[in-house]
């Protein structure tokens, strides 16, 4: 079966509702709102599959035999001529974890080429930037997305720059520094690294390709939505667990999870959960409401560092995301979060501190009541424990 025709993709600014052509490529509405890629698409036809539950696991066209985030490339932005930007990210291990709890799973996205699951968005973003004549980018991080953007800029043939927070992991710069990007620590909060490469784009240094702000990202971490639904037998499930900073990886789920539904290949949308830090947990704060007040939870260091950002730019989508969801938040404290860790360990899983977060709020859900025996719940784990060693 082909898919249906759909418009032509270009951006769109969902606070006001403009919408702006894919060139010249931006990363922020004339509002400074940030960004989505529109329309939204389906790769269901292409699946030869249905809302139903018997529905073949087998593929059907050579458009999605690959196996990885492209092999759902007809749901993207990007256009078919377009050859991908790829080291083979996706298609990561969904494993047993009734340790947890009956019928959780762990997502193992360390498996990915630069060890977390950054890479999907990377590939795409960096993708559609070359598509559309951009060759040296900027990008703002605390880790795992500058490795991936230097990463995929490599495999590009792209000139990048990352700005990090002096505080980062030394192994996550050592390996941005490995691929040819040039990296500059900035002292300072989190958002000061966003100030510099902001200001480096004005001064002509190159696009700024954050991935919290460019819309092509979500158009990859939106993927694990879809790699799920096949994962688990074209079925969505129950509830997913993810621990959350700027929302890349959550807002990419609802993204992709909504066109799902939209084309009737779910009945319902999956809850999500937001895990985050109580040092650094300003959704948790807006989803939760007064008893949540982030004027009474300052802002303090966090061994989840790639959680540790206090202003996320799409809060109202993250906020919307989860509540249409019927999801809910959970703020974990330090010492519940190295609990996490070692429990991981125990288990054989290594995951850095930011991925143990979605554990520990895994367990405060199922405290809660949110979460429910024997549902099919997804615990995502987004890094390496070898990247904070």
């Amino acid at each position: 079966m082909v898919s249906p025709a759909v418009p032509a993709a270009e951006y769109l600014d969902p606070r006001t509702g403009e919408r702006f052509p894919l060139l010249p490529p931006r990363w922020r509405s004339d509002a400074g709102a940030p960004l989505l890629v529109a329309p939204g698409r389906t790769v269901v036809s292409d699946f030869g599959a249905s809302a139903a539950p018997e529905a073949p696991k087998s593929l059907t066209t050579a458009a999605v035999a690959e196996r990885g985030v492209w092999r759902y490339r007809s749901a993207m932005g990007v256009g078919e001529g377009v050859a991908p930007v790829t080291l083979g990210e996706g298609g990561t291990p969904l494993v047993a974890g009734d340790w947890a709890g009956e019928g959780t799973r762990f997502k193992l996205e360390w498996f990915s080429p630069t060890g977390s699951f950054k890479d999907r968005g990377a590939s795409v973003m960096l993708t559609a930037l070359r598509d559309q004549g951009v060759t040296a980018v900027l990008e703002d991080s605390s880790g795992n997305g500058g490795a991936a953007v230097a990463a995929y800029a490599a495999a590009a043939g792209m000139a990048a720059t990352i700005f990090a927070p002096a505080s980062t992991s030394p192994a996550k710069l050592r390996q941005a520094r490995a691929f040819g990007a040039q990296v500059e620590l900035v002292e300072g909060p989190r958002e000061a690294s966003q100030e510099a490469a902001i200001a480096a784009e004005a001064a002509g240094r190159g696009f700024y390709a954050s991935h919290n702000w460019q819309p092509f990202f979500l158009e990859g971490t939106k993927s694990l939505a879809y790699e799920l639904w096949e994962d688990l037998g074209f079925r969505a499930p129950d509830a997913v667990v993810i621990p959350v900073g700027a929302g890349s990886l959550l807002l990419g789920c609802a993204l992709g999870f909504r066109e799902l539904l939209a084309a009737g290949a779910i009945p319902r949308l999956p809850r999500l959960y937001a895990a985050q830090p109580r040092n650094c947990s300003p959704l948790d704060a807006a989803v939760r409401g007064p008893e949540a007040d982030p004027l009474e939870r300052p802002v303090a260091p966090t061994i989840a560092e790639g959680t540790a950002i206090r202003s996320p730019i799409r809060l109202p989508e993250l906020v919307e995301a989860i509540r249409e969801s019927g999801g809910s938040t959970a703020a974990i404290p330090e010492d519940g979060i190295a609990a996490a860790h070692a429990e991981l360990a125990r288990h054989g899983l290594f995951a850095e501190p930011t991925s143990a977060t979605a554990l520990a709020g895994h367990a405060e859900l199922v405290a809660r009541g949110e979460i429910r025996p024997g549902e099919t719940t997804v615990v995502v784990l987004t890094g390496s424990g070898l990247k904070a060693a």
